[in-house]
């Protein structure tokens, strides 16, 4: 398949090179030093199952490349607008374009740009960083993408990409509803984005703490309940359930924005917590810890102030 990552970061830079290794034709979309060391170093993956590609097509102006199969879109929430009108000359008839954005507005900023058929909807559960431009590092074990159409049905697209994820050793799947894989997620990104930006710390001070882990089960629970109002089938006790999995986590484990907030960088709160908060008040669901999180960090949404 052709196949354009815009965005090639930890997440990007990840998938990307592991399509190539699958003999896929991929081009990676970047800026700045990264695009540098792509173009005259290739890319590397360090760690478990490491791959070096010292050969990489990598390019910043898209309208360079041509009509592709499939866009693996994975800029900052920030940047989608302008993201999204760079990849217009490289849509096709029959482009899929698969968001691994967090949150669950991405495919609603996405739409108006590129056309609501072009989406397929997209989700990532990896912990992958960049440890120096053109080198990326996976943490842990965990590994899984999920995508597929909104309607649910397995396109000749859909299942072309699944294909092509399978030859290049990519953990992927196809799941069964994929606007409730998205908001599950959505669950667990809010509540740990929340929680270790607000706190100032890793999950394992708060899970001890019975007032810090009640909050993150409080923040948790209101996610939920947004999620039913919206009409996505989430069980009624799913935060319950999903908490065992941060319980599961390691105790120096804690979300990017956390760690955002620390190097004075831009947050992704009013796509997280903040997108709770106003599609509760839509809703008439109350969403006071989200409202609390989304205040106490809103004089950091763009950087460190001053």
């Amino acid at each position: 398949m052709k196949i354009a990552i815009m965005g090639s970061g930890g997440l990007g830079g990840y998938y990307g090179a592991r399509l190539q290794a699958g003999g896929n034709d991929v081009t990676f979309i970047a800026r700045g030093e990264n695009l540098k060391a792509l173009q005259q170093n290739g890319i590397a993956l360090e760690g478990d199952r490491a791959v070096h590609l010292p050969k990489v097509q990598a390019t910043d102006n898209p309208a360079n490349i041509g009509r592709v199969d499939i866009v693996i879109f994975t800029v900052k929430l920030r940047d989608t607008e302008t993201a999204a009108r760079q990849i217009l000359p490289i849509i096709g008839p029959d482009t899929g374009i698969i968001s691994l954005q967090n949150g669950v507005t991405k495919d609603d900023m996405l739409s108006p740009i590129v056309g609501r058929e072009h989406l397929l909807g997209g989700a990532a559960y990896i912990g992958v960083s960049v440890v120096r431009p053109g080198a990326i590092r996976k943490a842990g074990t965990m590994e899984r993408l999920a995508f597929g159409e909104f309607d649910n049905k397995v396109s000749t697209r859909a299942q072309a990409f699944l294909d092509a994820c399978k030859a290049s050793d990519i953990k992927a799947d196809i799941p069964p509803d994929i606007s409730l894989e998205l908001w599950q997620k959505f669950v667990v990104i809010v509540t740990m984005s929340s929680i270790t930006s607000a706190m100032r710390t890793t999950i394992g001070p708060i899970r001890a703490n019975p007032h810090a882990r009640q909050f993150a089960l409080d923040v948790m629970k209101e996610v939920v309940a947004v999620g039913r109002a919206q009409g996505v089938a989430l069980d009624p006790d799913f935060a319950e359930k999903r908490f065992a999995h941060i319980d599961g986590m390691s105790p120096d484990m804690r979300a990017s924005m956390s760690l955002d907030l620390e190097l004075g960088r831009p947050l992704e709160l009013p796509w997280l917590a903040g997108a709770v908060v106003d599609m509760g008040a839509k809703a008439g669901v109350p969403t006071p810890c989200c409202r609390a999180v989304r205040d106490i960090l809103a004089i950091y949404v763009d950087g460190k102030p001053g």
